[in-house]
């Protein structure tokens, strides 16, 4: 017997039947990148570091020179040279000799090491240690953290701060990022109205378009209102067909019944396939989704919370599959009371 939950396979089914990464690529520079999901991998142009580099400030040496200091028997070494950060090259040195450093200076490919400025006894033009050294001692090496190629970012990441960060240390100033999904919302019933204007008895304020245009802009969608329905479900169907040739998802609140049928299922039914039918759960009836010329259908509650609740499972969930995004099936949560 499976251990799927009620609602973690309608999650399945439903999220199985949306198109993965319907929606074009777009362009964008590297600031307007963020909380955007990635269409492509993007691999390194060069290696990073691109160049060997020191970490801390002191003498780069040859490590051989460094292997029978000691305490009794410290080596000593003539400063021949400084190297400092925006240099292109290290100067050749000879044995015996260092050349000064600072954190970021370029250095040499070999074995050489870096005696920390603060592990030199310096006077003057030429200082002594009293330790050995391991080759590459505190030297940061060309490509260790990434080499020429590497895939630096994958395809389907939501960009966050650490990858632009990332991107831009290696000179890419644009990415090919997914369009954002336009997703049309509309809200149902006779009693509702809109949140601006004055209320009287039987009668409610649509506090969800509001709260559904802001839940799919934080998982990446561009909301569409596509306003106010009333129970007329010919007119209903007839205006979402129209929406659906200019979005990429339908989200509709509310409206489970009216006239005692079940006028969101059948909307569905109307407009394509129904997959979900609600959920055997909790707050479950109200779930109802579906699928309309590759264009997901979310249908959830009229009561905020549960509305919010809906889409958090369902429409963000079809939003990652829209824009081909690794991200994996939202969990539930109680609902806010």
């Amino acid at each position: 017997m499976s251990d799927t939950s009620p609602l973690a396979a309608a999650q399945e089914k439903f999220v199985a039947a949306v198109p993965l990464k319907t929606v074009a690529a777009e362009t964008v520079k590297l600031d307007a990148a963020l909380g955007r999901n990635l269409f492509a991998d993007i691999t390194a142009p060069t290696d990073l570091p691109p160049y060997h580099r020191a970490i801390v400030e002191g003498f780069v040496v040859h490590t051989e020179d460094t292997r029978a200091a000691d305490e009794k028997t410290p080596v000593s070494f003539e400063i021949a040279g400084l190297v400092k950060p925006g240099d292109e090259r290290c100067p050749a040195f000879a044995r015996g000799q260092a050349i000064e450093v600072m954190t970021g200076s370029v250095l040499p490919d070999g074995p050489y090491s870096i005696v920390r400025m603060w592990e030199a006894k310096r006077e003057g033009r030429r200082f002594s240690i009293s330790r050995p050294f391991p080759p590459r001692f505190f030297i940061e090496d060309q490509g260790c953290d990434l080499k020429q190629g590497a895939v630096v970012v994958a395809a389907g990441t939501c960009l966050e701060p650490l990858d632009l960060g990332n991107l831009a240390a290696l000179g890419i100033a644009s990415v090919s990022v997914a369009r954002a999904p336009r997703v049309t919302i509309y809200s149902c019933g006779d009693e509702v109205i809109p949140f601006e204007q004055a209320l009287r008895p039987g009668l409610i304020r649509d506090s969800n378009a509001v709260m559904l245009r802001a839940a799919v802009r934080a998982a990446g969608g561009e909301p569409i209102d596509g306003g106010i329905m009333r129970d007329d479900f010919d007119a209903f169907v007839h205006t979402a067909k129209t929406a659906l040739a200019k979005c990429d998802m339908l989200l509709i609140s509310g409206g489970t019944a009216a006239g005692g049928r079940d006028f969101i299922s059948d909307l569905v039914r109307a407009l394509g396939e129904l997959l979900v039918d609600g959920v055997p759960m909790r707050s479950g009836r109200p779930l109802i989704m579906g699928v309309a010329q590759g264009k997901p259908i979310v249908c959830v509650a009229g009561h905020p919370p549960e509305a919010l609740r809906g889409f958090n499972l369902f429409g963000a969930a079809a939003l990652n599959r829209l824009m081909g995004r690794a991200a994996p099936l939202p969990q539930d949560a109680p609902p806010p009371q």
